[in-house]
């Protein structure tokens, strides 16, 4: 069991205490499925070769402001002539000595930090993205992100701001047989069946899906673009104990709605919740939220991640979620 994802009991159910859980989940699931992790300023960056079309899998992860109070990774200069320092054991890249001609500088003065850590995060990003066609960065700490806002969008960046929401409704009533025991789980809900089936997905069914969605959502991509979208849903598996697809089909077989759940060390994650378009509005994310929400009844933390921009915040609210903390993504492309 990773101690990443466990918190103290008296913070446990807190606010802050669940978010830093949560949190902290995101990070160890992105390290274990990541073939390729590097130290970066305030946080990490993982890297996926197979797949570098992928924003998920190839971004930096930021956990808190890069600054020069802890000790520095890789001794090399580059071509800008920033310096960095390897010191074993660390996992962190916390400074870039830099000379006056780069504009960047190693102690900024305390009003122009946040503007001083964007420029060196954006630095970062074109260095360790360099091979990528994108740059993200995630940002996970909420006045760090907010701080950044302006310089990032100033460089050509969009913003992206998200709910880390937390499960604090009560739990539906358990399904008849657990997934994991069965293809199938029969769970009443208000469907125009009546009674909607949420199904355990495939690895390969989950791929032909994916190629679906993606298909409609991109309708100008390569096949091979649209192959490498669907198939990047296989390193998923690596990153916690149990990964599962769910699913419910629509009466013409289609699968409607469709989700993923990610379980470790007491914690559940709810993600990639999607609903095709010709099936919104019908109840089946309904009926598969309550399926997923009774599977990890007897998980310490419930918890998802929202778009503070789009609509589902609100359904996961009338759900039973609440919103406990905020992150932030800078995304070029």
């Amino acid at each position: 069991m990773d101690e990443l994802t466990r918190e103290p009991a008296l913070t446990q159910g807190t606010a802050t205490g669940d978010l830093a859980r949560a949190i902290a989940f995101l990070h160890a699931f992105a390290h274990r499925k990541a073939p390729v992790r590097r130290p970066v300023p305030g946080g990490f960056a993982v890297l996926d070769d197979r797949y570098p079309g992928s924003y998920d899998d190839n971004k930096l992860i930021i956990r808190e402001t890069p600054d020069d109070d802890g000790p520095i990774v890789r001794d090399a200069p580059d071509d800008n002539g920033r310096i960095v320092k390897e010191t074993p054991g660390d996992d962190r890249l916390l400074v870039w000595e830099a000379s006056e001609d780069n504009g960047l500088t190693t102690r900024p003065a305390p009003g122009d930090v946040p503007e001083r850590a964007a420029e060196l995060l954006m630095a970062v990003a074109d260095e360790t993205l360099a091979t990528r066609a994108h740059r993200l960065a995630c940002i996970d700490d909420d006045q760090l992100g907010t701080a950044c806002v302006p310089a990032f969008a100033a460089a050509g960046y969009e913003h992206e701001t998200n709910l880390v929401m937390v499960f604090r409704g009560p739990i539906p009533t358990t399904p008849p047989s657990a997934p994991q025991e069965a293809s199938q789980i029969a769970f009443p809900a208000a469907t125009p069946a009546g009674l909607a089936v949420v199904e355990v997905l495939g690895l390969e069914e989950v791929v032909a899906v994916s190629r679906r969605d993606w298909r409609e959502s991109l309708p100008e991509a390569s096949d091979e673009t649209i192959d490498a979208l669907a198939r990047r849903v296989e390193v998923r598996l690596r990153g916690a104990d149990t990964v599962g697809f769910r699913g419910v089909r629509a009466p013409d077989g289609e699968i409607a709605a469709r989700a993923d759940l990610y379980v470790h060390g007491g914690v559940a994650q709810i993600e990639s919740v999607l609903t095709a378009e010709a099936y919104r509005g019908k109840g089946y994310a309904r009926t598969l939220m309550y399926a997923l929400l009774a599977e990890v009844a007897d998980a310490e933390l419930i918890f998802l991640v929202a778009d503070a921009d789009d609509w589902p915040r609100h359904f996961y609210t009338r759900l039973g979620f609440e919103t406990v903390g905020r992150t932030h993504a800078f995304l070029r492309t």
